[in-house]
């Protein structure tokens, strides 16, 4: 493992300290982030922090198989994929979108390398256990931390697409939250960012929508048989709570849209919502 990776491997409360951090993002949120959050993301690269960013797709993934005219459907929330399927999702997230993150990025000055999960053999994977339902999902069961950490190595911020790969050749599609937890893991980071469009996990407490600091995942799927996490924010913590795997600690959910979100999570500022073991 890399040596500054892994001097960076348990530190979580001395936030200033931190050279490392992995960056979860849906593809259709990054899109819609204003230029100040690359800028932020420059600014930190500039000052020796190592980003590595694994991002989804799902939304331009389903438009683009409209488009095709190729079916699509969902089993338990995966995607149900099919080698046609998986041609679009290998198109959209290693192509159109990992490129996308890529130019943004480096409009503001900032260095990136866009990379999938094949190259390199980057995410190894095997098929998930309802692959009969689903096609070829995959569950991650190796990355190679060390491609990850050349490239960090080299000044550039690597840019994921969660496209996997098994030792035949075959390639699978990966849920980017698992990836991500699976990245994070391998490199020993213990906390891991999720940027979404909302400000954290609200509840309703005298009245009033407030974020909630701190919760833990029994506390989330109790919020959510008792109803107080519901519609579009389940599938949210859901992602968030399935990247707390291996070595991830806890992970922060938070608004891209805020102002210089990345620098004040990192300095240790109270913001959005940690989920924690």
């Amino acid at each position: 493992m890399n040596t500054l990776l892994h001097q960076e491997k348990g530190i979580t409360g001395n936030a200033a300290n931190e050279r490392s951090f992995v960056m979860k993002c849906g593809g259709s949120t990054l899109a819609a982030l204003p230029d100040s959050f690359f800028e932020d993301l420059q600014q930190l690269q500039a000052s020796g922090v190592q980003p590595v960013i694994v991002h989804g797709g799902g939304p331009a993934i389903s438009e683009n198989l409209e488009k095709l005219g190729i079916e699509t459907e969902f089993v338990n929330g995966l995607r149900k994929t099919t080698e046609a399927v998986l041609d679009v999702v290998e198109m959209v997230l290693a192509g159109s979108i990992n490129k996308q993150i890529v130019r943004r990025i480096q409009q503001t000055g900032g260095k990136a390398l866009g990379i999938s999960g094949v190259d390199g053999a980057l995410i190894q994977a095997r098929p998930v256990a309802n692959a009969a339902e689903v096609g070829w999902v995959g569950d991650v069961t190796q990355v190679q931390a060390e491609i990850i950490q050349g490239i960090t190595a080299m000044g550039y911020m690597p840019v994921i697409a969660p496209v996997g790969v098994d030792e035949d050749g075959q390639r699978y599609n990966i849920n980017a939250d698992t990836a991500a937890g699976a990245v994070a893991s391998q490199l020993g980071t213990e906390r891991m960012i999720v940027v979404t469009d909302v400000p954290g996990i609200m509840k309703e407490i005298e009245g009033v929508k407030q974020v909630l600091p701190v919760v833990t995942v029994q506390q989330i799927e109790d919020m959510i048989g008792s109803g107080d996490i519901y519609g579009g924010m389940i599938p949210k913590v859901k992602a968030a709570v399935s990247c707390i795997q291996g070595e991830v600690q806890e992970v922060v959910i938070v608004n891209g849209s805020e102002p210089k979100i990345l620098s004040r999570v990192l300095q240790g500022e109270t913001i959005g919502t940690r989920i924690v073991r």
